[in-house]
């Protein structure tokens, strides 16, 4: 199995003059070698991120972490655009026939999530967490009777639903599920959606089959943050660093 990183936005909402999300560092490390180490650590032997966004940085700091992965970046000139975009410049490793993970870059998280994604028995798999805020930002997953009925930012209210998360940004997808992916995203790139986020091309397949193409890994109570805005740095900071630091201490 192989793992996708989608590194290559320019995270605008964190104010100007900064480095790529992935660069970011907390405790010491940058979520890029955080994510390296873990993927590692459950067996991942290779790694493409997608990088646009200062990708001569990303690169330097695939070289001094100095993984025995192997490790690609594919460069979208156009990262300003959607991150579907991204996507859909790594086309040719979604239809590779292979099993694969596909991540989001800017997530600080427990090693425990990665494993239970990666050796979860369901082979098109989603995480949710049921601890959350309610609001605009976080993407929700929803279930009706443990099969997927809505997925996004903005969803209609229960009683379509009787379960409802946070999506991790963290999934992973069987071979055939994969070129599904690649030729939705293409769909989108095609009709000029260029602006579009690529959960909304997973939403698409998500639904398909009554919601049954997917399944769901429940991840509550392990400690994760996306970090899209300053404040989102300082709880990482103040909350979840310090959590994983004590579970390294166990």
């Amino acid at each position: 199995m192989k793992a996708i990183i989608l590194a290559a936005g320019t995270g605008m909402r964190l104010g100007g003059g900064h480095l790529p999300k992935c660069l970011l560092q907390f405790g010491g490390k940058s979520l890029l070698e955080r994510h390296l180490h873990i993927l590692e650590s459950a067996g991942i032997r290779r790694v493409v991120i997608g990088v646009g966004y200062m990708a001569e940085m990303i690169r330097a700091e695939i070289r001094r972490c100095e993984c025995r992965m192997q490790i690609e970046t594919v460069f979208n000139p156009d990262y300003r655009q959607g991150n579907i975009v991204t996507l859909w410049r790594l086309r040719e490793e979604l239809d590779s026939g292979e099993n694969l993970l596909l991540m989001d870059a800017d997530v600080l998280y427990d090693h425990r999530i990665m494993h239970r994604l990666v050796h979860s028995p369901i082979p098109d798999c989603f995480l949710m967490d049921r601890n959350f805020e309610q609001g605009d930002e976080p993407v929700k997953l929803c279930l009706r009777d443990r099969r997927i009925v809505a997925f996004g930012k903005h969803v209609d209210p229960a009683p379509a639903w009787d379960t409802q998360g946070e999506s991790v940004g963290f999934f992973k997808l069987s071979a055939g599920m994969a070129s599904r992916l690649r030729t939705t995203a293409e769909s989108f790139v095609a009709a000029g959606r260029l602006e579009a986020f690529y959960e909304e091309a997973l939403r698409v397949l998500a639904l398909e089959g009554e919601g049954k193409a997917f399944g769901v890994e429940d991840v509550t109570g392990l400690p994760w943050i996306e970090i899209d805005f300053p404040e989102d740095i300082e709880k990482a900071n103040r909350d979840v660093l310090p959590a994983l630091d004590a579970l390294q201490a166990a």
